[in-house]
């Protein structure tokens, strides 16, 4: 019999800011250079995982954590073959901050080896629909072990070296052109994608991707229609739409969108 892959579920529950979890089971397929707003907090299930990051790259055995702070560029590749599988929780960074006294924290250390922690977190995977665990009290202790044996306190920097970001902010998905950006600012193309990527770890097409993502997923969570969010956006049809979003995200549109609306 044919293993299957690439069977992802996406879920929300209505605790900790809105807490997203995403289960990915035997995927095939890379998840390219992004980010995320929350601290990605991933249990390794299946396979070695793979973190790229703008200046290293990282591997995490099975059995161990896997921690992305937020707004930290980062890649996915997976195993194309027998596929990879691993369980995030999507927590914000407001929960952290409050669960560590109102100081602002980060993870140096991206691989987390510690047995008890990362079994309270599995069997909270597997029973995070179970009204009668108290899933949201065994969480945030959890958290708390991992904040205090792991992290450290991280003073609020304020980047104000973000021109070329600024300026794509600004910029219509509709019009984007790399060729006609760079000659506004007198430079080639090439020049123009090397300087973006020094400024924010991505390519000018890669973080015009991403806002698309974005602020789907914006939209999705409004509840508006597939085909609406699609155009809206800027992709060419539902088809691009669906193949981009299960790129970044590791479920189509549809299955993001019904997590919002099972509650």
């Amino acid at each position: 019999m044919k293993n299957r892959t690439n069977i992802n579920e996406y879920h929300r529950l209505p605790i900790l800011d809105g807490l997203e979890l995403l289960n990915v089971n035997s995927c095939t397929f890379d998840f390219p250079f992004h980010a995320h707003d929350t601290f990605n907090i991933s249990l390794i299930l299946k396979n070695t995982f793979n973190t790229k990051l703008t200046d290293r790259n990282l591997q995490a055995p099975v059995g161990t954590i896997c921690i992305t702070n937020p707004k930290e560029i980062h890649a996915t590749p997976c195993d194309n073959l027998i596929g990879n599988s691993f369980f995030t929780f999507y927590v914000s960074s407001d929960v952290i901050r409050k669960l560590n006294q109102n100081q602002n924290v980060s993870f140096k250390d991206k691989i987390i080896y510690d047995q008890n922690i990362f079994n309270e977190l599995y069997f909270l995977s597997l029973n995070f629909n179970d009204n009668n665990i108290h899933f949201e009290n065994i969480l945030k202790s959890t958290l708390k072990k991992l904040i205090s044996k792991y992290s450290t306190v991280k003073e609020i920097s304020y980047n104000t070296n973000k021109f070329f970001q600024n300026f794509l902010d600004s910029t219509s998905f509709d019009t984007f052109s790399l060729s006609k950006t760079a000659s506004q600012f007198g430079m080639s193309k090439y020049k123009f994608i090397r300087l973006f990527k020094q400024e924010t770890g991505l390519t000018p097409n890669n973080f015009i991707l991403l806002k698309k993502i974005e602020q789907s997923k914006a939209m999705l969570k409004n509840g508006n229609s597939i085909f609406d969010v699609a155009i809206d956006c800027g992709f060419y049809d539902n088809s691009h739409f669906y193949k981009n979003f299960k790129r970044f995200i590791g479920v189509n549109p549809l299955e993001f969108q019904n997590a919002f609306y099972a509650i």
